[in-house]
């Protein structure tokens, strides 16, 4: 391995060797700030949930907040990560010079993604360092990872009475509401969603993310943003920027965004697909996954083999919310855009196989897990999938057969002689499959993990112990 790899450096395993990568650049980044009439910089670390936190300072203090002697955090007071007393050191934040965001709605604050240190070390809670740590380990092994990722949500607003309704949506709740997918592709509603997206597309390309295209998707109000790919650090902060920017646009327009995967029964699911490919560290630009006829490689088999083996434990990250777990079905009754979901459903992969939780795609070299959402911890996420491809692709990992047909179409008794896997069902399935997996273990290490598990169960017990509307309207009566 070279020396002077860049991957192989990214991990600091020392906060005084992180705050010396910062010294000789602080000057031309203040510079920087200052001419754009910067005047207030938020170091924001990422939380358990993936959620960005901060404390915001002025730029008089940006060399400080630089050095390390910024804003501390007792992250161990409000993340439910209770390994740490009140008698403990509190976190230390120090921002990552190569992630620095200025704030299109308001060009007077900055957004400095950034890592927490504790007594000098990488805070064992800290997702971002998680990812840092699990790219210097495929660094060593000669890997190196690039994803995009496919964000969805639904733009809401409050009507008359205060309810919440969605923002682009004309059609009557009762009486002639068409079924079949009034919204999506639908050049009407995009015409009227306009004055958002215009809004929301100029941001994104003054950010230089080479965004593609707008969709609106088959839920009304409900739209997905395809921009390019980069490394997989830079991709999970700009996913944690556009939710912060999603909001703060859908505000100046009277509006909110949500990103809960399925706010009612009839909506299509939010999801938030990672499409993932993977270069080797001494051939930069060469994407390992297609052969030089266009084929695709052993490697992207291996590395599916690998995705595949920790696939539930992956989906307690990717789809981490009780809620998610509503939208991994194949059908659904009183459905807005037709009669399937066109959700993951199982454990397999295919070519273009929508119906399949990873897909080899037939315009692009990459994979795609489909059975993720934007209520990820993105950086946990895509530290999973970095480590279980190159552990796939280390070890061979045959993922079998794929599986080019329509999944949902099939018996549980088929796809059980075909030893084919359920995607989990609830999200107890999925934190039970991440307690027992050894990569999880590793990825998050122990006390993230069982910080992560302990929130988790917590939220489904919550969950389980209340009484819905559904229950009492199906059982009130019947007994």
């Amino acid at each position: 391995m070279p020396k002077d790899n860049a991957n192989a450096r990214i991990y600091y395993e020392t906060f005084h060797d992180a705050v010396e990568r910062n010294r000789p650049r602080i000057a031309e980044v203040q510079q920087r700030l200052e001419e754009a009439s910067v005047k207030y910089v938020m170091a924001a670390w990422i939380d358990l949930h993936g959620i960005p936190k901060t404390k915001p300072v002025p730029m008089s203090d940006f060399e400080p907040l630089c050095l390390g002697k910024g804003p501390q955090f007792a992250v161990h007071s409000i993340s439910y990560v209770p390994e740490l007393s009140p008698a403990d050191s509190d976190q230390v934040v120090v921002p990552d010079l190569d992630a620095v965001y200025i704030c299109p709605w308001d060009t007077s604050m900055a957004i400095i993604f950034s890592d927490l240190y504790w007594e000098d070390a990488p805070y064992n809670v800290c997702p971002r360092q998680a990812l840092k740590r699990a790219m210097h380990e495929a660094a060593l092994e000669g890997y190196t990872g690039y994803a995009g990722v496919e964000p969805e949500f639904i733009v809401m607003k409050y009507d008359d009475a205060g309810q919440p309704v969605k923002a682009f949506d004309d059609d009557p709740a009762d009486g002639f509401r068409p079924r079949r997918q009034a919204f999506g592709y639908d050049v009407e509603y995009s015409i009227d969603s306009m004055p958002f997206l215009k809004t929301l597309i100029d941001i994104i390309e003054g950010l230089g993310w080479n965004l593609h295209d707008v969709v609106a998707e088959g839920a009304y109000s409900q739209f997905e943003l395809d921009f390019h790919y980069t490394n997989l650090l830079e991709m999970s902060d700009r996913l944690a920027f556009l939710r912060i920017t999603l909001k703060e646009v859908a505000k100046k327009h009277g509006m909110f965004v949500t990103f809960m995967p399925k706010p009612t029964v009839g909506d299509w699911r939010s999801g938030a697909h990672i499409n993932m490919s993977m270069q080797h560290e001494s051939r930069p630009g060469e994407n390992i996954f297609e052969t030089p006829d266009g084929d695709w490689s052993d490697e992207s088999r291996w590395a599916v083999g690998g995705l595949m083996q920790h696939a539930e434990a992956i989906t307690a990250i990717t789809c981490p919310t009780v809620n998610s777990y509503n939208g991994l079905v194949p059908r659904v009754g009183g459905f807005e855009g037709g009669t399937v979901t066109w959700a993951p459903t199982n454990i397999t992969y295919g070519f273009n196989n929508r119906s399949a939780q990873f897909r080899l795609p037939q315009s692009r070299h990459c994979i795609e897990n489909r059975a993720c959402d934007m209520t990820m911890n993105v950086y946990l996420a895509m530290a999973m999938h970095l480590s279980c491809s190159v552990k796939g692709i280390k070890h061979k990992i045959d993922p079998g057969k794929p599986t080019d047909f329509d999944l949902y179409s099939k018996t549980e008794s088929e796809l059980a002689e075909l030893g084919i896997r359920r995607l989990p069902r609830t999200l107890f399935n999925a934190i039970e499959a991440l307690r027992r997996d050894d990569m999880a273990e590793h990825v998050m290490g122990p006390v993230m993990r069982k910080s992560y598990l302990e929130y988790k169960n917590d939220e489904w017990e919550r969950y389980h112990q209340s009484v819905t509307d559904w229950e009492v309207q199906e059982y009130l009566r019947l007994y």
